[in-house]
């Protein structure tokens, strides 16, 4: 968390929460690098930085990315998280070597990638920008943002049944919710690579950009989302989950009530007033 160190350079608020979120480490992250960007200063792009390994997922990568990202969903100041990699890799897959010898009973014992769940759990909008490979864990984490941009080059893939296993951390279930199922099977049976254009075909991204622009544009949608209620853009980021996990009829019933909730906080009341006296709303986050 580079910007962390930087105090100087951040706005007096955000300093103050950030020298908090600086005591919740043991330890200066290694394998991450944060920075507060947008003109605001109100999106958090957080980059893989294990540049020799492609940025494979070890589990101190993981373990730091957990944590980086616990906080900034507890930092006010941020209203979405935008999470890359480099030009090259996004992330080409797990750490293989921590997993060649792994017994199973300590797999099973030790509950094995259960730190990938928290990140599931994140209030705050996530964003991946996705250039290079995203393969095997790479993948299934860009698959678990809310959104996902892509650059032009950018290559997806499961490649886990080549190596003898599977995916472990969502790509069978998460392809199959947002490609279907024959698109799943494909991509988890065969190992096959899909690109960026392809990827956009079947739902896996929402927008494709040259490789220069993608961090910059999930930076934009970052800064756009902000601009909204927190408060608000969390209970919308909970109903279209509850499209994605559940029946039609439960997503209904669970978007009824969320909608209704609005009706008990100060921004549902700020945004219609503004939107009635044509004016710009004053969020509260309340």
């Amino acid at each position: 968390l580079q910007a962390m160190f930087k105090l100087a350079s951040l706005a007096g608020p955000v300093r103050a929460v950030s020298r908090v979120s600086m005591r919740c480490f043991a330890a200066a992250p290694e394998m991450i690098k944060f920075e507060l960007v947008g003109e605001k200063k109100n999106v958090a792009l957080v980059t893989l930085n294990r540049p020799k390994a492609l940025n494979a997922l070890c589990n101190q990568l993981a373990s730091e990315l957990r944590d980086t990202l616990v906080q900034l969903d507890q930092n006010e100041s941020v209203g979405a998280i935008v999470i890359t990699g480099s030009e090259r890799a996004f992330a080409a897959g797990a750490d293989i070597k921590e997993m060649l010898d792994l017994p199973f009973d300590e797999a099973v014992g030790g509950n094995f990638l259960e730190k990938w769940t928290e990140i599931c759990e994140i209030k705050k909008p996530l964003i991946a920008a996705v250039n290079g490979f995203a393969l095997g864990g790479g993948c299934e984490l860009a698959l678990m943002c809310d959104i996902v941009y892509a650059g032009d080059k950018a290559v997806f893939g499961q490649p886990e049944v080549n190596i003898g296993t599977i995916p472990g951390i969502g790509g069978s279930q998460r392809w199959t919710r947002i490609a279907g199922k024959s698109v799943a099977m494909e991509m988890c049976l065969t190992g096959e690579r899909m690109g960026a254009k392809e990827a956009k075909e079947v739902g896996i991204v929402s927008k494709v950009f040259p490789a220069a622009e993608t961090v910059p544009a999930a930076i934009k949608l970052g800064e756009k989302i902000a601009a909204n209620s927190p408060l608000i853009v969390q209970m919308c980021k909970e109903a279209v989950n509850h499209a994605y996990e559940t029946t039609l009829r439960e997503g209904l019933n669970v978007e009824r009530r969320i909608f209704h909730s609005t009706f008990a906080t100060k921004d549902q009341k700020e945004g219609m007033a503004a939107f009635f006296e044509k004016r710009k709303p004053v969020w509260k986050g309340e």
